[in-house]
């Protein structure tokens, strides 16, 4: 197997490329301090070898590993979990409570991934979920803190992208593993005005409401530093906190528009796109259409199927 590919970061911090989909797509990351580590977020399991590989890189013993952190149980974020943890004689998988009973159980998380993918590609993707033991869990309350051999890490539940989300906050340092609720940043899209960001409004929890006020939260703890799981390390957080919060609202009005459109997946998705060109463009950004559609084009389709999904429950309610 090839080394995994690493990004070291202050604070004892390093970025797994989880090779999720395609190099710099999605970030696993490990936390060292005083002989002992964390994890945060494990990409599938088919990422498991790169992440046991970046342990003995980094001079790391697998019974060293206190806690594998997930973010929420997205099957990028957390399908490799249970693989992982049978590897780490000491770690405790430490997750929301209304995600734990997924990874204990994942009949459902695999029963849907397959209705949404199709079993081949559903394979190919993320391979076989293996079960946590129930009593190697550790659920989470809302502020909850942990030591991490002195460090300590604070668990914020965040909802707006999934019900089941929380962040992890690295308090000594200021720096926030922030899952999915504070979006996407590819570094494809980093010009000399800094970093791009943009939201991610995955079926099927996506609320509006919730996501800027957890956005607003996390930057109330004023941090250095953000750790996307796409991807990795960025700064100069409230910019890129406003710039989230504008795209959030600015698709909320999208969806709003198409509602009743005959053909409302197709109207949805080019509005975002047109959105995220312009906003590239004032960025900076000198990628052709082309190029950013390699970038963003998967996200384009998750985002376009979560707004939907959320007019459905409004019509709903």
């Amino acid at each position: 197997m090839e080394r995994p590919r690493l990004q070291r970061h202050p604070d004892g911090i390093t970025a797994i490329d989880t090779e999720y989909m395609r190099p710099g797509m999605a970030a696993a990351h490990v936390i060292a301090h005083e002989g002992r580590a964390a994890f945060v977020d494990t990409g599938t399991t088919h990422s498991v070898p790169y992440l046991l590989a970046a342990l003995d890189e980094l001079g790391l013993a697998r019974e060293a590993v206190d806690y594998v952190l997930l973010t929420h149980v997205h099957l990028d974020h957390a399908g490799g979990a249970g693989r992982l943890m049978q590897a780490l004689p000491n770690a405790r998988a430490v997750l929301h409570p209304r995600g734990a009973p997924h990874m204990v159980d994942p009949t459902k998380l695999i029963a849907g991934s397959i209705a949404v993918y199709g079993e081949d590609v559903y394979r190919e993707l993320y391979g076989e979920l293996v079960p946590i033991p129930a009593e190697r869990v550790m659920t989470t309350h809302d502020g909850q803190r942990l030591s991490l051999a002195g460090r300590e890490l604070e668990l914020l539940h965040t909802p707006g992208h999934a019900l089941h989300h929380h962040t992890i906050v690295d308090l000594s340092h200021r720096n926030l593993f922030t899952g999915d609720t504070f979006g996407l940043s590819y570094r494809e899209l980093d010009t000399e005005s800094g970093a791009f960001i943009v939201p991610t409004t995955t079926p099927t929890q996506f609320d509006p409401e919730q996501l800027i006020a957890s956005v607003d939260r996390l930057l109330g703890y004023a941090p250095r530093a953000l750790y996307l799981t796409h991807y990795s390390r960025v700064t100069d957080v409230p910019r890129l906190g406003e710039l989230l919060k504008l795209q959030i609202r600015e698709f909320v009005a999208i969806a709003l528009r198409h509602r009743d459109a005959a053909d409302r997946h197709e109207a949805i998705s080019a509005d975002m796109r047109a959105l995220w060109l312009g906003l590239l463009r004032r960025h900076g950004c000198m990628l052709s259409e082309e190029q950013l559609d390699e970038v963003l084009g998967g996200d384009l389709q998750l985002n376009t199927q979560g707004l939907i999904a959320w007019l459905d429950r409004q019509r709903k309610s």
